[in-house]
């Protein structure tokens, strides 16, 4: 598979990309040399090679569910921006 010009053109507008004629000509270049080696890799033969991800994944392994409240005002508050009475501060953002 080969684009020319308009075709890459198209893709141009599409990424809403703005291209000189020399880029396009470049870009051109580029995307037929990336086909190519797609093309070049639909040709080798993967049958014997077992499928390393697939629709049915491994479960992750799951921890123990627990509920925690920290606990601990002063390390819960001690890197936010704004404290009054043990509480965040967030600004107004509501009038």
């Amino acid at each position: 598979m080969s684009l020319d010009q308009t075709a890459v053109k198209r893709i141009a507008t599409l990424a809403r990309l703005k291209m000189t004629p020399e880029h396009i000509t470049a870009m051109q270049q580029d995307l037929n040399r990336i086909l190519s080696f797609i093309e070049q890799l639909g040709e080798v033969d993967t049958s014997e090679v077992e499928a390393m991800v697939g629709v049915e994944l491994p479960a992750m392994p799951m921890r123990e569910d627990s509920v925690d409240d920290g606990d601990d005002v002063k390390k819960i508050l001690a890197n936010a921006p704004s404290v009054a009475s043990d509480m965040f501060v967030v600004p107004k953002v509501v009038e």
